[in-house]
Order: C-alpha cells, then sequence, then structure tokens
C-alpha cells in the first residue's frame, strides 16, 4: 500500500493533522509526517513533493493557515493528489486560509476540506487510496455503515430528550 504524505507548514498546525494521523492509524494506512514551509523551506518542501511517488507516497495531505501557500506549492512540484487542509488562523478565522486553499489556477489542482478538518482530509485520502485497493474500500464500507448506524440510533432516542 502507498503511504499518505502528511506536511504542515508549522507545528502549530499539530492539533489539526492529529485528526488525520488518527484517522489514517484507524484505517491502517501507513503515514509520514513533516513540518516544511512554502515560505521559509521551500527547497525542502519542493524536493519531498518531486520526490513523493518514488518514495512510495500515494496521496498527500498538507496543513497550512493564514496564507497557506504550501498546498499549492507542494502540488506545483507533483502529480500526486494534493489534499489541502486550511487551518484557523488567529485573524480571519481560516477564511484567508480555506481562499488559499481552493483559489489555485487551472493545472494545478488542490482538493480542499472544511478549515480544520483534519479528518475528512484522512477520509478523502483513504478513499483515494481505495480506488485500487479492495481490503481499504471494504474497510471504508464498514466504517459507514457504522456511521449510518450511530446515526439511527440517536434517531430512536431522540424523543426521550423531549
Amino acid at each position: 500500500m502507498r503511504k499518505v504524505g502528511i506536511i504542515m507548514g508549522s507545528d502549530s498546525d499539530l492539533p489539526v493533522v492529529r485528526k488525520a494521523a488518527d484517522m489514517l492509524r484507524a484505517f491502517d494506512v501507513p503515514f509520514e509526517v513533516h513540518v516544511y514551509s512554502a515560505h521559509r523551506t521551500p527547497v525542502q518542501a519542493r524536493d519531498f513533493a518531486l520526490h513523493a511517488r518514488e518514495n512510495g507516497f500515494g496521496v498527500l495531505i498538507v496543513a497550512a493557515g493564514m496564507a497557506a501557500h504550501l498546498a499549492g506549492a507542494v502540488a506545483a512540484n507533483t502529480t500526486l493528489p494534493v489534499i489541502g487542509i486550511p487551518c484557523q488562523g488567529p485573524v480571519l478565522d481560516g477564511l484567508d486560509a480555506l481562499l488559499s486553499t481552493v483559489q489555485m489556477p487551472t493545472g494545478i489542482p488542490v482538493a480542499a476540506v472544511a478549515v480544520n478538518g483534519g479528518a475528512n482530509a484522512a477520509l478523502l485520502a483513504v478513499q483515494i487510496l481505495a480506488v485500487s485497493d479492495e481490503a481499504l474500500a471494504a474497510r471504508l464500507d464498514e466504517k459507514r455503515r457504522k456511521d449510518a448506524e450511530a446515526v439511527l440510533q440517536k434517531d430512536a432516542g431522540i424523543l426521550e430528550k423531549l
């Protein structure tokens, strides 16, 4: 199975990245986590992206806040799928990062999840890998079944709460 690469622009993004790591662990998907900055360590970020496929990665998840250029910088240097997680910042509550993540030029796509959406980024990465992995696809189906069951249990008990 190919690995998922997780890159965060700062270690302050770790609480968001932890959600992605936890979800990947739940699916037994191998991953690596790195801190690279689009602005402070552009050479290292570029090198990671350029060599990601040959280093066994199948999907890259990139978390960054504020200007959030990292996902685009990574996507510019690989043809692997890149999933951007815009992280909430101190000024605009993550709207700035969200817009930076989704407003990519034609030819350099970045998939985007919700602000601080680490778990969904990991689930999207798992879905991408599951296209060619039937066992992983079956685990996704089982998670969806359990999630639906949990909602139906809440539905069955809602009148007791009113």
